[in-house]
């Protein structure tokens, strides 16, 4: 919803300062368009694997997102740790192993919709819980591999936010490449009276003024807000990954999650209070 509502005030703004001066139909420049927008594309599909190609339109909806998470569903997920700790203080890892196995139908992440929406979330956590189930007791391991995972979640994301900046750095370029060639058009009409020249001009001025608009009011606050969801979607991961190696070494279900609850951003984190009454009305299982 920011985005749009972003969206609108550039265009507004650029359009708004113009209008009241300047007549709308000399900035509809198709052929300007074409070779800006074309070039760029074809640049960026040159320049990304395909993989990155694929994954842009994946990630693309997170910009209208905003951000990944918010306060509700951290509180969630912090709540869903101490049931899982819970669990496994009263009853034993081996008691986690029916509900990891098979999460969609546990009666345990049921309690969790928010969470069990997120796949990978999902997936991260059950795969570290059944590694616990198995017998992996060093937390400074487990630590390292959880690092090593979270670090690789994290670089694929932003690989999508670096691509899409690269494109937004070139844009410009290209709107230099069409004000050229509309000068070289221009030039090879000089004994056009001037009303005619004026138009050809100003045709071509266009073209570097759409490409540095895209540019700085698209493309790069497009590739800079995939670069705010992938910090924040690691945050989730850190989150998980303090609760899981506190409870690991031994501290209390209460004690774990504070752990976990103390990494997060602090516009996002619950309060101790909040936190404590959630847990109070935690499912039991």
């Amino acid at each position: 919803m920011l985005f749009i509502v972003g969206i609108v005030i550039v265009f507004g703004s650029v359009l708004g300062g113009y209008l009241p001066h300047g007549s709308f139909s000399v900035l509809i420049q198709p052929a300007e368009f074409l070779i800006i927008l074309g070039s760029a594309i074809g640049a960026f599909i040159i320049a990304n694997p395909p993989h990155i190609l694929k994954a842009v339109g994946k990630h693309f909806p997170r910009v209208l997102k905003g951000t990944p998470h918010n306060k509700a569903s951290y509180l969630e997920l912090l709540t869903l740790l101490y049931a899982i700790f819970k669990m496994t203080k009263a009853k034993g890892m081996l008691a986690l192993e029916a509900h990891i196995e098979n999460p969609e139908e546990s009666a345990l992440f049921q309690n969790f919709p928010t969470f069990m929406k997120d796949h990978h979330a999902v997936v991260f956590l059950c795969d570290y819980l059944r590694m616990m189930t198995m017998g992996t007791e060093n937390p400074f391991e487990l630590e390292a591999l959880m690092d090593e995972e979270i670090e690789t979640h994290h670089n694929e994301a932003h690989a999508v936010a670096a691509a899409v900046n690269a494109m937004a750095e070139g844009v410009p370029a290209f709107g230099i490449v069409a004000a050229v060639l509309g000068v070289i058009l221009t030039m090879g009409s000089i004994s056009e009276p001037p009303e005619v020249l004026g138009g050809l001009i100003a045709a071509a001025l266009v073209g570097t003024f759409f490409g540095i608009l895209m540019a700085y009011g698209v493309f790069n606050p497009i590739g800079k807000a995939l670069e705010n969801y992938s910090e924040g979607d690691t945050k989730y991961y850190q989150c998980m990954k303090a609760g899981l190696l506190a409870h690991l070494q031994g501290y209390a279900p209460a004690v774990s999650i504070e752990f976990a609850r103390k990494t997060l951003f602090s516009h996002e984190r619950p309060s101790f209070a909040e936190l404590e009454e959630a847990v109070d009305n935690a499912p039991n299982v």
